[in-house]
């Protein structure tokens, strides 16, 4: 059964109806985040699989999971709650062309990690398919391990109810005994405020300051909020 918001009853109503008509919806925060704890982790959970790339996207996911704001969709001029969103992500392949690979959600970084490795590989083939997912229960996400960036910007449809979250990461710079990461999260207005981005990456903040307790098990799911 399909699950649509109450927009009548929502305490965003007056925000919603304000900002889904924009010609230009979307807000962006870039900020830069410690990764020098996950990096750590991994290399005390050589079991687990994957690398630091894949572990950001498994907890970038499931904090999302954890957030009602980024598991809301524009459809239809309603509003649909996704029960649960997976990712999409660019896959670099050796010629410079790029295709996408899907990432599903998945409780444990260990079962997250070994099912999209495969599909990150077979999306890097000469012969893949170029195939952008036209699902909406989706994150959005891309890598640019070239820059250490401090703004960014993503390609959208403007006008065609295009609301799913992007989120970009970048190249990691030390700093002391700090490794910084640029992430950009872009989020449709009509959907949430500042404050529930602001949520979101606090939470992703916590969770990269004791990454343990999220990739060597399943971490209890929080309320949606």
């Amino acid at each position: 059964m399909t699950d649509f918001l109450d927009t009548e009853r929502w305490a965003r109503r007056d925000a919603f109806e304000f900002f889904r008509g924009f010609d230009k919806p979307y807000f962006n925060v870039c900020t830069r985040l410690d990764v020098a704890p996950l990096k750590q982790a991994l290399a005390q959970s050589p079991g687990t699989g994957g690398g630091l790339s894949l572990a950001l996207y498994y907890l970038a996911l499931r904090v999302a999971n954890e957030q009602q704001p980024f598991r809301l969709r524009l459809e239809g001029g309603r509003v649909r709650i996704h029960p649960v969103v997976h990712a999409s992500t660019t896959v670099l392949r050796d010629d410079d062309s790029f295709s996408f690979a899907y990432l599903e959600h998945a409780p444990s970084f260990a079962v997250f990690a070994a099912q999209a490795g495969q599909r990150i590989e077979a999306a890097r083939a000469r012969d893949a398919a170029f195939t952008p997912l036209t699902d909406t229960a989706l994150l959005h996400f891309t890598t640019l391990p070239w820059l250490h960036f401090t703004s960014f910007s993503h390609a959208r449809n403007w006008g065609r109810e295009d609301s799913i979250p992007k989120l970009a990461f970048g190249r990691a710079e030390p700093d002391g005994a700090r490794l910084w990461l640029p992430v950009s999260v872009e989020v449709h207005h009509a959907l949430m405020d500042g404050v529930h981005l602001g949520r979101y990456v606090t939470a992703l903040e916590a969770a990269l300051c004791e990454p343990l307790t999220w990739i060597q098990s399943a971490p209890a799911s929080a309320s949606p909020q």
